[in-house]
């Protein structure tokens, strides 16, 4: 079981998940690391997959809209595929 969270905790989790979402469609669009090397792109997705990953796992969780998480989680592994 994961440790208690006060409701502004679970905002502050929930808010970092949705720069996790918009960092990965923002590399998957090719609007941001447009500099960067395919591999260097993959280590950011990859690491903002894996946070998402062991987030959307808490059980702290209420009433939040996971839809677009497990979408970014779902198009970062195709990229990274």
């Amino acid at each position: 079981m994961d440790e208690a969270q006060t409701p502004e905790q679970i905002a502050q989790h929930y808010k970092a998940m949705g720069d996790s979402v918009w960092f990965i469609n923002a590399v998957i669009a090719g609007t941001l690391l447009t500099n960067e090397v395919t591999d260097q792109k993959k280590v950011a997705v990859d690491r903002n997959v894996r946070h998402l990953e062991q987030m959307v796992a808490k059980d702290f969780w209420t009433t939040e809209d996971m839809t677009e998480v497990n979408a970014a989680i779902v198009a970062g592994k195709s990229y990274l595929a």
